[in-house]
């Protein structure tokens, strides 16, 4: 059976990608060990594997994730006041599907999409 699932993006410099999701998303390390090339992240009960690639064009980098929230306007307020930059395209809106979303872009242009249900 199906328990979990733990995406897996790429990141060009492990560091960078830990100071943004760590600092600035809020994220914790979960790996007990320091792998090369490698790092696991989580914040409440998401977490996010990335691996190296350093030779990653971001424009062409096609990862993406949607990650659901029970309260989307506080967590959109939050980055906000941490001037986080909100995809321009992307501001928090409701969608014709039914969800309230906004999207980022991380420093590897990883689109990262926050929805919430109405």
């Amino acid at each position: 059976m199906l328990t979990h699932i733990h995406p897996k993006l790429p990141m060009r410099d492990k560091l960078v990608t830990q100071e943004y999701y760590m600092n600035i998303l809020g994220f914790q390390n979960v790996g007990m060990t320091d792998y090369e090339g490698y790092l696991m992240l989580k914040k409440d009960e998401v977490e996010i594997h990335f691996f190296e690639f350093k030779e990653l064009d971001i424009k062409e980098n096609y990862g993406q994730i949607y990650l659901r929230t029970n309260n989307i306007e506080e967590l959109y307020d939050e980055l906000l006041k941490q001037n986080v930059q909100i995809h321009p395209n992307a501001p928090l809106q409701i969608k014709p599907w039914g969800q309230k979303e906004f999207s980022l872009l991380d420093p590897d242009c990883n689109l990262l999409t926050f929805g919430q249900s109405i």
